[in-house]
């Protein structure tokens, strides 16, 4: 189903706040890793957001959306603090991990093998036409 006006300005909005949450309470820059919020997606009654997070050098993502989840009730807390005013309610806040990121690297290792063996391919042509 299509995302209504009304759900990605929501979906914005929850987005911005929880970067800037994110910043304040530490979660931006972790173990040598960064954390960012990929997309905010909301439900057509407004009530629930799915958060998806981008862990760029993170080594284990599952432990970081953890630690995250058990710091829910301070970082619901203070989003409702900051869109107390615009929402009747805050969200539900659910957090899944955004794989983007992993699938762009997977497809550019595979475009670079592709290219690799297309040279490869391509040079013993060249030596076969030579020696003929």
């Amino acid at each position: 189903m299509q995302e209504t006006k009304r759900q990605k300005q929501i979906g914005q909005l929850i987005q911005e706040e929880l970067s800037d949450i994110f910043q304040r309470m530490g979660f931006n820059v972790l173990e040598g890793g960064m954390i960012s919020i990929a997309a905010v997606k909301m439900t057509p009654d407004l009530l629930e957001a799915k958060v998806y997070l981008s862990m760029f050098q993170i080594k284990d993502q599952d432990d970081m959306l953890s630690r995250i989840n058990e710091r829910m009730g301070e970082i619901k807390k203070a989003l409702g603090q900051r869109v107390g005013k615009q929402l009747r309610r805050v969200p539900e806040l659910t957090f899944f991990l955004d794989e983007t990121l992993d699938y762009v690297f997977k497809m550019e290792e595979l475009f670079k093998k592709i290219k690799e063996d297309d040279s490869n391919i391509k040079g013993k042509s060249d030596i076969n036409k030579d020696t003929k």
